[in-house]
C-alpha cells in the first residue's frame, strides 16, 4: 500500500526495536518520508539504506513531521520519552499527532492524552501484536484508542502497518485489550510446555505431540508459533522474560483497579518470574518452558526434521 495523496507523507518514528524497526520499514517502502530515532543509533542502519534521515537527537527529529510514531519497551520508556526534559508531549508543536505503539499501562495512557489536550497535541494510543515476523510482513493486529476522527484520519498509516486494524473507543482500552492477549499468550507458553513434555515422557516423538494439539481443541496461536522456537533450542528471543513479567504485572494490575484478582494472571507472572531469576531478564520469553525441561530432565527436541 503507497502513501495517500490527501494525507501527510511525513513521519517521526522514535524507538527502532525488534518491533518498531521492521515497521518503520515498511512505511519507507510504502513512500513515507521518515525521520527515525533510537538511543542506539545503529538499529537505524537499515532504515537509512532504505532513505530514512536519522535525527541526532530525540528533540531535533520533531520539526517538520505532523505525525510522530512511538514504539518503545514500556510505561517507564514511554514516561521519560513523552514527558522527560525533552519529552516529545513538552516539544512538539499543537496540531502534532502522536501515535504510541507501545504496550503501556491504561493510567499512564490516560495521564498522556490528557496532557495532549492542554498542548492541543492529538494522542492515540495504537499497541500491536503478532510478533516481530508480521511485523516485518505488515501483518500485525493493531487495538487503537483516542479520538475516532483522528484515528480515521491515521487509517492509511495503520493500513500499511497491519492486517486486522481494532478501533477500541476511549484511550486506556488499547491497553486493556493488548495486555489481556498477553495474559492468554504467556498463559499459553507456559501451558505448552506441560502439554508437550507429557506426551514427551509417555514416549511419543514430540514432532507427534505437536502435529496432534494442532489438530484438536487444544490448538492455539502459541501452539503454532512458538513451539518451533522450543524444538530449535532458541526459545524465541525476539521477546525477552523482561517483557513478559512486564506485561503480567500489567495485567494483574488492570484487575485490581477493576476490583478483583486474576488466578491464571497471578500463577503465569510467578513462573516467568521464576524463569527471569534463573535465566536473566534478557534471556527469551519461552525459557518458561525450559525450566519445565531441565527440572524433569529432558529437553523438547524434534527427532526429525519438522
Amino acid at each position: 500500500m503507497s502513501v495517500d495523496p490527501s494525507f501527510t507523507s511525513h513521519i517521526y518514528f522514535v524507538g527502532l526495536g525488534n518491533m518498531g524497526n521492521p515497521m518503520a520499514a515498511n512505511l519507507i517502502r510504502a513512500g513515507y518520508q521518515l525521520t527515525v530515532y533510537d538511543l542506539f543509533a545503529e538499529k537505524a542502519s537499515n532504515l537509512v539504506a532504505l532513505g530514512a534521515t536519522l535525527a541526532p537527537s530525540l528533540a531535533l527529529g520533531i520539526a517538520d513531521n505532523p505525525i510522530i510514531f512511538v514504539s518503545l519497551p514500556g510505561p517507564k520508556e514511554v514516561r521519560e520519552v513523552m514527558l522527560g526534559e525533552s519529552g516529545l508531549l513538552k516539544l512538539a508543536r499543537p496540531g502534532t499527532i502522536i501515535i504510541d505503539s507501545s504496550t503501556s499501562s491504561v493510567d499512564l495512557v490516560r495521564e498522556l492524552v490528557a496532557f495532549a489536550a492542554t498542548r492541543s497535541i492529538d494522542f492515540l494510543e495504537a499497541p500491536v501484536t503478532n510478533a516481530v515476523d508480521f511485523a516485518a510482513l505488515g501483518r500485525l493486529s493493531i487495538f487503537v484508542g483516542g479520538d475516532a476522527q483522528i484515528f480515521a484520519q491515521c487509517q492509511p498509516v495503520f493500513d500499511v502497518l497491519g492486517e486486522k486494524i481494532f478501533y477500541v473507543g476511549q484511550p486506556g482500552n488499547g491497553a486493556t485489550i493488548k495486555l489481556l492477549t498477553n495474559l492468554l499468550w504467556f498463559v499459553s507458553a507456559a501451558a505448552i510446555g506441560e502439554g508437550l513434555m507429557l506426551g514427551a515422557k509417555a514416549g511419543i516423538p514430540v514432532e507427534t505431540v505437536w502435529a496432534a494439539i494442532k489438530s484438536s481443541a487444544g490448538n492455539s496461536w502459541v501452539a503454532e508459533h512458538d513451539v518451533p522456537s522450543i524444538f530449535a533450542g532458541h526459545y524465541d528471543p525476539s521477546f525477552s522474560l523482561e517483557l513478559c513479567c512486564k506485561d503480567l504485572g500489567l495485567v494483574n494490575e488492570i484487575a485490581r483497579a477493576q476490583g478483583y484478582e486474576l488466578p491464571m494472571g497471578q500463577k503465569a507472572q510467578e513462573l516467568f518470574e521464576q524463569a527471569k531469576l534463573k535465566y536473566g531478564g534478557d534471556a527469551a520469553e519461552l525459557h518458561v518452558v525450559k525450566m519445565l525441561e531441565e527440572r524433569v530432565g529432558m529437553f523438547l527436541r524434534p527427532q526429525k526434521e519438522f
